[in-house]
């Protein structure tokens, strides 16, 4: 792409900070929780205040329609069907309602990448150790993600599942997702795809990539609100399923020992949640959308391809990304410094960054003998005047 076509793709950072009073700092803390558009903050506000109003019942009533178009909405960013995506209080919720209900048992195996996050490593394993599957960490490439080589080997008739990392939480490398999905789909092995990081701020799609779950969250590169999570099961995969967990929203009590099942995606969600934080979610994904997520990924490319290449010429700063295709995760560590004092002396000079330690990815961090990095996380509101200001503050460190 020539460079005069790229800029004319970028978001204008003065414009976007239009829209997020809170951007007039240096915030690189997208990949963690990240600052909303004030169109956010009006939807989920201003339902909280109609529920002071009237009650949560009657507020919920009134948005019916749009709380129900909302799945056609979601299914539209993630590239499925509307009977296909759920919504849920977190990423976490959306991983676990899916693992749970995914029939794994013994002498099943189930393959992981080293990117595995410990948020999912943690239910995976402790359930492996009650049903008796084993898990199993592909080795990562030269470059970092997963080699699939190591994939195409390990896999066999026993592989139930492939749990895929798409974008790291400690670096900034993407995983090859559609080769991964198509190698795992050859032994009939199902594909559940962690896109925390990648939902919001890369293009992704239930039918581009081939996968057969997906989980996220809206906190992050959406930047929708906390407590928050969305999932997409493809609709042949949703009659291998086995959900457990399921309420009066996932199920109808049809006699006194009879419930039937939702034969939707919505099988998998609870009845309760945060309605105002719905609202916000949708609103978010409404923005990402008339943004346009190829404009997005762009716009924070060019933003974490600035801060990358600005933090390697800084005396006794190491840049920890790995991977051939890099987003919007910059990993680094300062000589003579732990994470935690370089992200509290940045706090000091208003520059949000935060640690990503050895418990979060321990199979990577383990393998690079990196107990701990510092993580930045730059969104399209940060301009590069801001991507500077953070360069020549770790600089001063």
């Amino acid at each position: 792409m020539e460079p005069a076509s790229l800029d004319a793709q970028l978001i204008d950072a003065a414009a976007a900070q239009g829209d997020t009073p809170a951007a007039g700092r240096v915030f690189l803390d997208s990949a963690g929780s990240s600052l909303p558009p004030s169109a956010v903050v009006d939807a989920v506000v201003g339902h909280l205040r109609r529920e002071a109003e009237i009650g949560g019942y009657r507020a919920a009533a009134e948005r019916r329609d749009d709380l129900e178009a909302g799945y056609g909405l979601l299914a539209d960013f993630l590239g499925c069907a509307p009977d296909e995506v759920a919504f849920t209080d977190s990423a976490t919720r959306s991983w676990l309602s899916l693992l749970d209900a995914i029939p794994l048992g013994p002498g099943d195996r189930v393959l992981t990448t080293e990117a595995e996050y410990g948020g999912n490593a943690i239910p995976l394993l402790r359930v492996a150790d009650q049903a008796g599957f084993s898990v199993e960490p592909v080795p990562s490439g030269p470059d970092g993600s997963i080699d699939l080589d190591a994939l195409r080997g390990a896999l066999d008739e026993r592989v139930r599942l492939v749990s895929l990392v798409h974008v790291p939480t400690n670096g900034g490398l993407v995983n090859p997702v559609a080769e991964v999905a198509a190698a795992a789909h050859g032994v009939g092995a199902l594909v559940l795809l962690d896109a925390c990081q990648s939902f919001g701020q890369l293009p992704l799609s239930l039918a581009g990539t081939g996968v057969d779950m997906i989980t996220a969250t809206g906190r992050k590169w959406l930047r929708g609100p906390r407590g928050t999570g969305v999932l997409a099961v493809r609709r042949d995969v949703l009659a291998r399923l086995r959900p457990r967990l399921v309420d009066l929203r996932g199920a109808v009590w049809t006699g006194l020992r009879e419930v039937e099942l939702r034969a939707d995606a919505r099988v998998l969600e609870l009845w309760e949640h945060s309605v105002a934080d719905r609202l916000g979610l949708l609103a978010a994904v409404r923005y990402a959308s008339d943004l346009g997520v190829d404009r997005i990924a762009a716009s924070v490319g060019d933003r974490a391809a600035r801060l990358r290449a600005g933090l390697a010429e800084v005396p006794g700063v190491t840049v920890r990304d790995i991977g051939a295709q890099r987003c919007g995760l910059v990993s680094f560590t300062v000589d003579g410094r732990s994470a935690e004092h370089v992200r509290d002396a940045l706090a000091d000079r208003d520059v949000t960054v935060t640690v990503s330690s050895l418990p979060s990815t321990r199979y990577d961090m383990t393998r690079r003998a990196l107990p701990q990095v510092v993580r930045a996380s730059p969104h399209y509101f940060v301009s590069h005047a801001q991507i500077d200001t953070a360069v020549g503050a770790v600089a001063d460190l």
